[in-house]
């Protein structure tokens, strides 16, 4: 069913949904074929955005990517994290705390930052350009957002814009600035993607995967779609229960699903707004990623965390794109998700303590 009510038979549901997925796996493949930084991602989320911005078939009408596929595929990049968490990351835990003070640094900074560009640049009204700045929560942004009188469609492609214009340009930044492609771009998809993986080992990921969604909800963890079978993979890894990885034709549909779902998000988007939201989302974007670039420059010096690693956790994407980028670009994904999950929970609870001082607060 969309937004208007209009219900979609399921087995129309099933082959648009098939439909766009194997459109989107056209341009990962495509996009593959250049080496480009994460292809399978950027690739199908780059054809699906076309398609709903200028071709427009009808297929897409009364359509809406089904939330529960995109869920379990997130689930599954928790997994995916969460196999990966090693005794190295609690040897950083002391330098972590370095770090953790200085999100807080970055996001206050962030907002402040971005509060200025949209209302002066952009010329949005006081609550937009508020609640279209936060460095995260996206729900959280225009569920609030909303209340207090934004204009909610500025906001809600102004918060999409944020983690699409990150995913896309920080891995072909880092293959520029490196001089070679990196990451997936070089044929990587994570560590031992390419090893074979069994039946077994995969029905006890998808176990595994239900499993910590369905305890991410009651926990009340944040991105608990993602960190609920993150945290519980990652224990079982830890104490040597779990052994396993995901193969990389599954990363690969991981990727093609979450860029899909993005893509397909700008439909009923006008050009114009769109043209205005892309050039204050470049201009903001790089405002947070010359701020966290430079903390992480600082905090590489100070306590050794390699600065890739530390770039990536303080870049303001999604929590499920930023870590499938860290597993791209062959960072330490738990160290990557667990910034980004901290991140996204001060923010929340920033925003409402900033719009107090400021006065932007939910009408009665």
């Amino acid at each position: 069913m969309d937004a208007h009510g209009i219900q979609i038979p399921p087995l129309a549901l099933v082959w648009r949904t098939a439909l766009f997925l194997a459109i989107g796996g056209l341009g990962g493949y495509a996009a593959s074929l250049i080496r480009l930084p994460m292809p399978w991602m950027l690739g199908s989320l780059f054809v699906s955005a076309v398609m709903v911005l200028a071709v427009r078939p009808r297929v897409l009408e009364a359509y809406t990517f089904p939330p529960p596929l995109r869920t379990f595929f997130i689930a599954l990049i928790g997994v995916m994290i969460g196999t990966q968490v090693t005794p190295e990351l609690w040897d950083m835990a002391g330098d972590l705390g370095l770090s953790f003070l200085c999100l807080i640094f970055f996001v206050i900074a962030a907002h402040a930052g971005n509060y200025q560009i949209f209302r002066r640049v952009g010329g949005m009204d006081p609550a937009t350009a508020f609640y279209s700045g936060t460095p995260g929560g996206l729900i959280e942004s225009i569920v609030t957002g909303e209340a207090a009188g934004a204009d909610i469609r500025i906001l809600t492609v102004q918060q999409f814009l944020r983690i699409i214009v990150v995913i896309t340009t920080l891995p072909l930044a880092l293959s520029l600035w490196v001089g070679e492609p990196v990451g997936s771009a070089a044929g990587i998809l994570s560590p031992n993607a390419s090893e074979p993986v069994g039946p077994l080992a995969i029905g006890m990921i998808v176990m595994i995967a239900v499993a910590g969604m369905a305890l991410g909800g009651p926990l009340r963890l944040p991105a608990a779609r993602l960190t609920g079978p993150l945290l519980l993979a990652g224990g079982l890894t830890v104490t040597g229960v779990l052994h396993t990885h995901l193969p990389g034709w599954l990363i690969a549909a991981a990727q093609c699903v979450i860029g899909v779902s993005l893509g397909l998000r700008f439909h009923g988007v006008k050009l114009e707004l769109l043209r205005r939201s892309l050039g204050l989302s470049l201009l903001s974007v790089s405002y947070m990623l010359v701020l966290g670039g430079a903390i992480a420059m600082l905090l590489h010096v100070v306590t050794g965390i390699p600065f890739l690693h530390l770039l990536i956790s303080y870049a303001p994407g999604g929590v499920a794109e930023m870590s499938v980028i860290a597993l791209s670009l062959a960072a330490n994904p738990a160290l990557v998700s667990l910034h980004h999950v901290i991140r996204i929970l001060l923010t929340v609870v920033e925003m409402p303590l900033a719009a107090r001082v400021t006065g932007i607060t939910a009408r009665k």
